[in-house]
Parts: C-alpha cells; sequence; structure tokens
C-alpha cells in the first residue's frame, strides 16, 4: 500500500467507513485462522535497519531527498524526518547459515546507503539516538514530505490537544515542550521478524516478552538526548512520550499508550492482540480500500487486511504481531522492536542472534512461561534494562533475583546456545556471535556505555558541542572499521570537526544552558554575591513561568553601586535596575549572526530563547573559545594550552555597553 494514499484530512464519515474495513479484516483474520489457511512448518527471519544521515560536523543531514534521487533499490525508503533512511532485508529460512547472510545482506546493504549519503556528502550512523540533534532540528521543516507523516502528525496532535510533554530522569533530567511528533525521529532501531504458527504464537509471543528485558540490556546504545544522560536506552521512554495521547489530568483513570510492552500475557490467540489494539486506540490514518476482505476470502482468494495492517502500523507495541503474505500463503510474525541501530553491524547481529537463540531455548525448556512470572515482572525487567542496561535486577523464571550481567553470562547465553544449535544454525555462526555478547557483557562495554564513557574523558574539554560532534564522528569511524563496539577506543576530542568559520555553527552549539538565574523582586546585594560566587558578569532575571524578563550586568551593577546614596529598608530589588525585555536570540540563530548582533549593540551577552521561554545564555567568552579553535586549526597548534595563556581574563571581558545597559 503506497503512502501517498493515506489521508491526512479524513472526515467522520470516512474514519467510519475505514473503521468498517478494519472490522471485517478482524472478522477475516478469525475465519482465516479457523480454516487453518496459514503456513505452517517454516519458520522464516527478517530485519529492518534505520540509520542517521549526519553532516561533517556529526550533526543531522536533512538529505533523504538527494539520497533517493540517486537511489535505485527499492529496499532503502524513508523515514519520518529528512536526515533518516530506512531499509528493508529480504526474508531469510531460520537455520544454517541465516545469520551469516542476515549480516552479508545488511552490510551490503549500510555501504550502498553510505555509498549514496557520501554522494551528497553525508555520513551514515548506526545509534538508537543520535547525540547532536538538537530540539531545533525536530521542526516540521525536517518531516520527509509524505502524506504519512502529516496525516500521523496531525491525527496525533488532534488527540492529545496540544503540544507533547516530555520528562525523562537519569543521571541528567529532560523536561520539554514539543509542538509535533517530530522528535519520534530521534530514534532508530535494528528490527528483527521471527515468522511462526498460529498455534504457537500465544507460547512464542510470550517468550518474546519475557527475552525482551535481558536482550536490550546487553544491545542498549541510546544514553544521550539533547547532550543530557539519560536511560541506557532513552529510545525506549522517548518513543512512548512522542506518539502519547493521553491526558495528565486524568489520574485514576488507567490507559494504555500507543508504545507500550502489553498489558498481559496472551492466552490462546493472536486475535486477543488485534482486538485489544482496535478497541483501546482510536484511528489514526484511513486510506482508500478497495478490498473487502470477506468477499475475497469467499472467492477463494488471500486479503491482504489492508485496513488492518495500516492500524496496526499506528499501535506500537515493542513485540508486534504482524500478518503478511508470501507466495500466496499467509503468515504470522512476531516483530522485534526492542533493539536499537548499531553500534556495528556484527553487533546488530549479535543482538538477533541472542533474541532468536532465547526464544528457541525457552520455548524448549518452557511449555507456558507465564506459569512460572507474572506478566508485571516481566514488563518491569523491560523497563529496568531500559533504565540501567546491565546494572538492572531481573526477576527470572526460576524465581530468582539476579543482576542483569550475572543472569547473561551464566544462564541466557548457554540457553541461546542450546536453542541455536536445536535450530540447526552454524556452530561456528553460534559461537561468533554469542561470543560478541559473552566478550560485551564481560567487559560492560554496551555501546551506551562507551558513548557515557567517552563524554566523561572530554569531560572539561572544549564546548558541549564540540564533545557532542567528536563522540559522534568517532562513533562512524569505528562503525566503518567493523569491530564490536566491546573493542573500542574512547573517543577523543581530537576526532570532532573543527569549524573553519562560524557560519557552520549555531548559537546552540555554544550557549551556557544552565544560566544562574534570579526573580525580579530578589535584592541586587544578592546578584552581587552570585556574580562574586560563581565568577559571571551577567545574571538572568525570569519569572515563575521561565520567560525572560530582563538582565542585570556587572557594569550595570557598579554603576549602582557607585550612584546609590542610602539604601532603603528591605534592599533594592533586581526590577529597579535590571534592563527589561533585553534583546535575545534562539538557539538556531547562526552563530556568525549572533556575533554582529553582539557587535552591533555592543552588548556581551545574548539570552537564548525558546517559544518566549529562557533555555540559556551566550556571552563574547564563548565567542572567544570559537575564534581560538579556528586559530589553533589555522596554526596547527595544540590548543588547550596555547588557548587557555590567550583567553583573556580582564573585567572588560562581556561587559555590554552604556547603551544597552
Amino acid at each position: 500500500m503506497g503512502e501517498h494514499n493515506v489521508r491526512r484530512d479524513a472526515a467522520p464519515s470516512k474514519l467510519r467507513e475505514f473503521t468498517n474495513h478494519l472490522m471485517r479484516d478482524v472478522r477475516a483474520l478469525g475465519l482465516m485462522l479457523h480454516e487453518n489457511m496459514f503456513e505452517t512448518g517454516m519458520r522464516r527471519i527478517g530485519a529492518e535497519q534505520e540509520l542517521f544521515m549526519v553532516d561533517a560536523q556529526g550533526g543531522p543531514a536533512p538529505i533523504i531527498e538527494e539520497v533517493l534521487e540517486r537511489n535505485t533499490d527499492e529496499r532503502i525508503v524513508t523515514e519520518l524526518t529528512r536526515f533518516n533512511v530506512e531499509f528493508n532485508m529480504d526474508p531469510l529460512q531460520f537455520g544454517e547459515d541465516c545469520f551469516q547472510r542476515m549480516e552479508a545482506s545488511t552490510s551490503e546493504l549500510i555501504e550502498k546507503v553510505r555509498g549514496l549519503t557520501q554522494q551528497v556528502g553525508g555520513e551514515v550512523a548506526m545509534t538508537g539516538i543520535l547525540p547532536t540533534a538538537h530540539l531545533s532540528n525536530f521542526a516540521m521543516d525536517y518531516m520527509t514530505p509524505r502524506p504519512r507523516y502529516y496525516a500521523l502528525n496531525d491525527a496525533i496532535s488532534r488527540l492529545r490537544g496540544g503540544a507533547g510533554q516530555y520528562q525523562i530522569r537519569g543521571i541528567d533530567e529532560l523536561f520539554v515542550k514539543h509542538d509535533s511528533i517530530m522528535l519520534e525521529g530521534c530514534n532508530t532501531s535494528f528490527q528483527t521478524h521471527f515468522q511462526v504458527s498460529p498455534e504457537e504464537f500465544p507460547r512464542y509471543y510470550n517468550i518474546a516478552q519475557v527475552v525482551a528485558a535481558p536482550c536490550l540490556a546487553a544491545a542498549t546504545n541510546s544514553p544521550l538526548l539533547f547532550g543530557k544522560r539519560l536511560w541506557r536506552e532513552t529510545r525506549i521512554a522517548l518513543f512512548q512520550q512522542a506518539v502519547d495521547t493521553r491526558s495528565s489530568n486524568l489520574y485514576l483513570r488507567e490507559m494504555s499508550p500507543r508504545v507500550q510492552f502489553g498489558s498481559d500475557w496472551v492466552d490462546e490467540s493472536v486475535m486477543e492482540i488485534f482486538r485489544e489494539d482496535i478497541s483501546r486506540f482510536r484511528v489514526l490514518l484511513t486510506t482508500e480500500l478497495g478490498e473487502n476482505s470477506l468477499e475475497t476470502l469467499e472467492a477463494g482468494g488471500v486479503p491482504d487486511l489492508k485496513a488492518l495492517q495500516l492500524h496496526n502500523g499506528t499501535v506500537y507495541r515493542w513485540n508486534r504481531a504482524c500478518y503478511g503474505i508470501t507466495d500466496g500463503k499467509p503468515h504470522l510474525r512476531i516483530e522485534n522492536r526492542v533493539l536499537p541501530s548499531g553500534p556495528t553491524v556484527i553487533d546488530e547481529i549479535a543482538n538477533a542472534v541472542f533474541w532468536y537463540g532465547l526464544v528457541a531455548g525457552l520455548a524448549q525448556e518452557y511449555h507456558d512461561v507465564s506459569e512460572h512470572i507474572d506478566f508485571y515482572e516481566a514488563r518491569y525487567n523491560f523497563n529496568a534494562a531500559a533504565r540501567s542496561g546491565l546494572a538492572s535486577q531481573f526477576t527470572w523464571l526460576d524465581g530468582t533475583h539476579r543482576p542483569a550481567h550475572e543472569l547473561i553470562l551464566d544462564t541466557l547465553i548457554p540457553l541461546a546456545e542450546d536453542g541455536l544449535r536445536t535450530s540447526d544454525i552454524a556452530s561456528s555462526d553460534i559461537d561468533r556471535y554469542l561470543g560478541v555478547i559473552q566478550k560485551r557483557v564481560n567487559t560492560q562495554q554496551t555501546g551506551a556505555q562507551w558513548q557515557l564513557d567517552s563524554l566523561a574523558r572530554m569531560e572539561g574539554v572544549g564546548s558541549r558541542a564540540e564533545r557532542l560532534g567528536a563522540l559522534t564522528r568517532g562513533m562512524v569511524e569505528r562503525q566503518k572499521d567493523g569491530a564490536p563496539v566491546h573493542e573500542w577506543s574512547l573517543a577523543t576530542l581530537e576526532e570532532g570537526f573543527t569549524p573553519t568559520g562560524m557560519q557552520e555553527t549555531n548559537v546552540e552549539a555554544y550557549m551556557t544552558t544552565d544560566p544562574f538565574t534570579v526573580h525580579e523582586k530578589e535584592s541586587i546585594e544578592f546578584v552581587a554575591r552570585l556574580m562574586d560566587w560563581q565568577k559571571i558578569r551577567h545574571v538572568l532575571v525570569e519569572d515563575e513561568e521561565h520567560r525572560l524578563v530582563g538582565l542585570v550586568s556587572h557594569r550595570t551593577l557598579l554603576r549602582h553601586m557607585a550612584e546609590r546614596t542610602e539604601q532603603p529598608e528591605g534592599g533594592v530589588p533586581v526590577r529597579d535596575i535590571m534592563i527589561e525585555d533585553p534583546i535575545s536570540v534562539s538557539p538556531d540563530r547562526p552563530t556568525l549572526e549572533t556575533v554582529e548582533l553582539m557587535r552591533d549593540h555592543e552588548i556581551g551577552a545574548l539570552p537564548v530563547v525558546r517559544e518566549n521561554r529562557l533555555v540559556g545564555i551566550i556571552t563574547e567568552q564563548d565567542f572567544i573559545q570559537i575564534a581560538g579553535n579556528i586559530l589553533d586549526e589555522t596554526l596547527g597548534l595544540d590548543g588547550d594550552a596555547e588557548a587557555t595563556a590567550a583567553s583573556p581574563d580582564s573585567e572588560d571581558v562581556g561587559a555590554s555597553s552604556e547603551a544597552t545597559d
């Protein structure tokens, strides 16, 4: 079904018509199950790869249209944002050398996408969340221009009745609002498919739910969002909140998010999942549906169930039930959406092998896993894995509570090995791919840990933007080499992109995001102490809703102290001396324009404001650092010692002019 057929503005009558088609599809599916029409005795596997495209600085490169203009492979397709790309691999029969072939196919297609991307000045990056992505990269201008994406955004926005709210707490905290679903494009994954018979589906689906947690713990690769250190797999929390339509006011009412782990075990049939999702989640997208699935069945054909598939594509279970047709025969698949993209192809295939092996191994060992663990414990394990990765504690099927790394090494790798050997997977492949998992867990260097350790190594050196850029560029180069992540050396600042001009950066790259602020009712004596204690020359004034209302400069404060004749009781409030409504800039303002603005107005600092809310400050001192980097690059200097020696520390740096004060 082509994306161009999706309706963006469906009238209520069209929604009702589509819902009726959906009901017919569910009924047709039930009849097909009853008549044993589904393929059995066949195990197929498959995968989908999502990637970021990045520029020379490691930032998002919105070049999907240019890439697709040069592409002739129909397996390479668009994703939500103009800096994402996806490809779908051909299905393989489960057994023997299937994982070698999956790795070869993945590598071949990544090289093809990399080549296309390089033709237009970009590179590809394999990571669950791109470290260099800024909030400004998720404006609607960056949405891939396809009707399906606009329609999905319209529907989600309509249902939630306003901007999406994001709250994620990890080492740092993220609190942000965004008025579209574009933050969904922050996430990329490596999705795997496993074909099962209808009779097996409940058992295997429940097993997939149980093994989601340890597989994710061993594979985490998304610890950073907008420079903040959050969950080991922040992608899990971010994706859920990106398409969440629930109201925060429904305090006692339990409602499921569209991105979810699930609410209970599957007892008897795949129909339980489809019926629950249709019952709980409103239709978001519609399309032209020429086929009547019941009439197709009566005529002896196999229906496409387009309405069911379209609706199923808007409910994002981490393990999704999928309907498909191969060579005229319908089948069922479990789609595992848990695993992140990257860090390398061999890491991804090892993650997939571990998952397939655990599913096969538990199917041999347990008739019904739901008899050995409560559903809420499996869901808790999954959330713990997303938050803490290998540092998680899991409740397992034998009733024990064990550290994730210990459980994986002592119990789950041997279990996966048994499942793969019984499935006739080549012994050399079992040893190779599970060996990657074993070494990664032993060293505890997942992709997420590598990113965090690399940032820690660069702490205090360069700007935040430079550190994140070096991290991403270092990641891209190591991915080209292809060694698994547990063998990677940590990234260094020298691997980053050194700008040859300020026109290549924007304010968000260099601003201070944790400025010291005061309220207009506070005393200027406190402001003076604050400047002295924190060695700053500008203090921003904001109200209770974090809106910028003023600025106090060092020069303003000195002038007031020199001119005052007496100290009123209770002190002088900040509002009496602050610069009201100071000039400000947005985070995506080009750095060069910002420098010119400061020079034209003879000011030493600019508040940074997004959607009327204060988000940071940028000063002359920040630009001195940029200029120093450019000079170091030009002269071939080491940088750190030279920049430190050259950095002015005079009282004049950052002072605002008389006109603006």
